[in-house]
């Protein structure tokens, strides 16, 4: 008796357990019914679905479905493409699909994800989870992994180099190598803790984004294949991005750029390069279609361009009105201001606009102040400079023991080192209306007023031997001086 109930038990389950391996266990109502609208199931919702019906589907796209529970997943044993991006959950198990080479679960709550045992996989993309950390170092077959908005401190992708996409924005990363990811495409590390990156390996690379990060200097000079480079809100104080001739768009405002030439991107589409301390921009690429942000740069000295006259209305700030065509045009827009050679027992230096006194030229020198009384005859400058320019004039202080109308110089030394490189007359009370200059032997070198810089030494553009030349100063009242001064080196 004993026996023969034992075998009815046996054959009871046998047959039960049979019936179970025929159907998939899918509680998730949302799951099932998605199943059933794709044919692999029907009639109402039982939480099980044929496994005969799903055992050989490839692919599966149950997207934006609000699915909260994938148990039943495993019945689909030859898939090869998932796509559960924008569900609700909570977490994955992808261990019995062997076969999957690509796998979407984007915009989903997952805390956690293994894919350790997906040898075959090829494109992996979870954006926009919870996930802390990943490990792809069993994924050699990688070519594309998308893991922006988690929670990421670290990436290793040394064995993945197959990579041509990596993606891995808004998350925690303090540094990522790509250095033996030559046939890298595209990188996407914006909104990251990164204070360094290398991308002079990478010479398949087109498309760059790293900005919102910490990184003080950027190497795109072996990227010539570039198209897209956003570096913006970085700590960049410089760029060179002329060898990138295929450039077309360049985000690099909210840095701390000093000069940027765009002269030989002639692809150029859309720049930003606002929010830096240019001094100045030189866009003459022959692209004047292209929409150029360089607001906010107080410093910016002027823009070089291909027609200083055309109005660029694609550009901001506009209008703008220092355009240039050359580059060697910029410092003169550095404001300084310029005093008049004085003559007499002392001198009150007056308050300036633009610069600042000093004793010796080009910022050297004792800092002198406005309002300081000079007694001593000197040579100051007003020296001003913006970031990455400067500008410079000078004034002459003769002190005498008693007023005089006008001083003459016995001697000056034209060798542009600032000081004493031009002679004129200084005219205390105005009372000069003209000066000639002569050599020897009576030929005019030079005329001149009083009021101007002076006489540089120079006969059309020649420098002149050091000798003695004589003045000819013709007063208001029709006097006349006669005498000479020596040129020295």
């Amino acid at each position: 008796m004993v026996n023969k109930i034992n075998f009815i038990s046996l054959c009871f389950f046998l047959i039960s357990g049979y019936c179970i391996s025929q159907n998939t266990f899918v509680p998730d109502d949302n799951f099932e019914q998605a199943l059933i609208n794709l044919g692999y199931d029907t009639g109402a919702l039982d939480d099980f679905v044929p496994t005969a019906n799903i055992n050989t589907v490839t692919e599966l796209d149950i997207s934006e479905l609000n699915i909260t529970d994938l148990t039943g997943l495993q019945g689909f044993t030859a898939l090869s493409i998932l796509d559960c991006s924008d569900n609700n959950l909570l977490s994955l198990d992808v261990s019995s699909n062997l076969n999957i080479t690509e796998l979407y679960c984007n915009n989903n709550m997952l805390s956690s994800l293994n894919v350790s045992a997906l040898d075959e996989l090829k494109i992996l993309w979870f954006d926009f989870n919870q996930i802390p950390n990943i490990n792809v170092v069993n994924n050699t077959n990688l070519i594309s992994l998308t893991c922006g908005n988690n929670l990421l401190t670290s990436l290793d992708i040394s064995q993945n180099l197959s990579l041509t996409v990596l993606v891995c924005n808004n998350n925690q990363i303090p540094s990522l190598d790509v250095t033996p990811h030559a046939n890298l495409n595209t990188l996407i590390a914006r909104n990251n803790l990164l204070t360094s990156i290398n991308v002079t390996q990478n010479p398949n690379i087109t498309f760059l984004d790293v900005g919102l990060n910490q990184i003080p200097s950027l190497d795109v000079t072996n990227n010539l294949n570039l198209r897209v480079l956003l570096c913006f809100n970085n700590l960049l104080t410089s760029l060179d991005v002329t060898e990138n001739i295929l450039l077309s768009d360049l985000s690099c405002e909210f840095n701390q750029l000093t000069q940027l030439d765009m002269s030989n991107n002639r692809t150029l589409v859309n720049l930003d390069c606002s929010d830096n301390n240019l001094c100045w921009l030189d866009i003459k690429n022959g692209t004047t279609e292209s929409v150029v942000d360089f607001e906010f740069n107080p410093n910016l000295s002027c823009v070089v361009v291909d027609d200083a006259s055309i109005d660029y209305i694609n550009w901001r700030p506009h209008p703008y009105s220092n355009f240039v065509s050359d580059l060697n045009e910029c410092t003169s827009f550095v404001p300084v201001d310029s005093l008049q050679n004085f003559i007499g027992q002392s001198y009150t230096l007056p308050v300036l606009n633009n610069g600042e006194y000093r004793t010796a030229p080009f910022g050297n020198g004792v800092l002198l102040m406005p309002g300081s009384i000079i007694t001593s005859s000197q040579t100051i400058y007003i020296y001003n400079e913006t970031i990455c320019n400067s500008n410079q004039s000078s004034f002459t202080v003769t002190i005498t023991q008693e007023n005089v109308d006008y001083f003459i110089p016995k001697y000056f030394t034209p060798n542009n080192d600032g000081n004493h490189d031009y002679w004129n007359v200084i005219d205390a009370n105005n009372s000069i209306n003209s000066v000639s200059i002569y050599n020897r032997y009576g030929k005019l070198l030079k005329f001149l007023r009083p009021s101007s810089q002076g006489w540089d030494g120079t006969l059309n553009g020649k420098l002149l031997p050091v000798d003695s030349y004589w003045y000819k100063i013709t007063l208001n009242n029709n006097e006349v001086l006669r005498g000479y001064f020596a040129l020295k080196r």
